[in-house]
């Protein structure tokens, strides 16, 4: 593969994964909320669940979903009362930062479900795919799928760092219920935009 491939792929992959979204917003919310190992599980986990919807979708399973609409449907509507129930957890959050292991944070298979149920993360395959491969080369969607999962990775963590610094000021509870709630209500809101798209 040439660097006239693997550049805009890489360019791609970067844009797609560091830019705002569900996952992105809870992998601050644990930042901000659980020690740094404990958010850095859920990107794994984030991280392994899109390279693997991705290499699915470049194989072929975004064209089997074309001809099951019902079944696209379902995951749509599946994925959008996910992160509703997210976003609930989120906003009646009391602000106290756990002192014990009761309350855990998201993990490894939270991370990798929220993927496969992030209509982000489908669009991010789909276009990608579309745009950077031939349909007919594997090897080609597999070099996309490596090039995604470092640069996944260290987006998705760059959130839980950015969580992790800003809980030095948000130790106070009133002020990381106003976080939580803020963060809430932008999750429920990217489920109003995916209602309308």
């Amino acid at each position: 593969m040439s660097l006239a491939l693997i550049l805009p792929m890489s360019v791609f992959a970067l844009a797609a994964s560091i830019s705002p979204g569900p996952v992105n917003l809870v992998c601050l919310s644990s930042g901000t909320r659980y020690p740094l190992a404990q958010g850095l599980v859920f990107v794994t986990g984030a991280t392994l669940g899109f390279v693997v919807l991705f290499v699915a979708v470049g194989l072929g399973l975004y064209s089997v979903l074309a001809v099951a609409p019902g079944v696209e449907e379902a995951l749509r509507w599946s994925g959008i009362a996910f992160l509703l129930y997210l976003s609930w957890r989120l906003f009646r959050d009391d602000g106290r930062l756990p002192q014990d292991e009761a309350r855990r944070a998201p993990g490894f298979l939270t991370g990798a479900l929220m993927q496969w149920l992030n209509p982000k993360a489908w669009l991010a395959s789909a276009s990608g795919i579309g745009a950077y491969t031939s349909g007919s080369d594997p090897d080609q969607v597999l070099l996309f799928a490596a090039l995604y999962l470092p640069i996944c990775w260290l987006s998705l963590g760059s959130w839980v760092y950015a969580g992790a610094f800003l809980r030095r000021y948000v130790r106070r509870p009133a002020v990381l219920v106003a976080v939580n709630r803020t963060l809430a209500l932008l999750l429920a809101g990217s489920c109003i935009y995916l209602l309308l798209a």
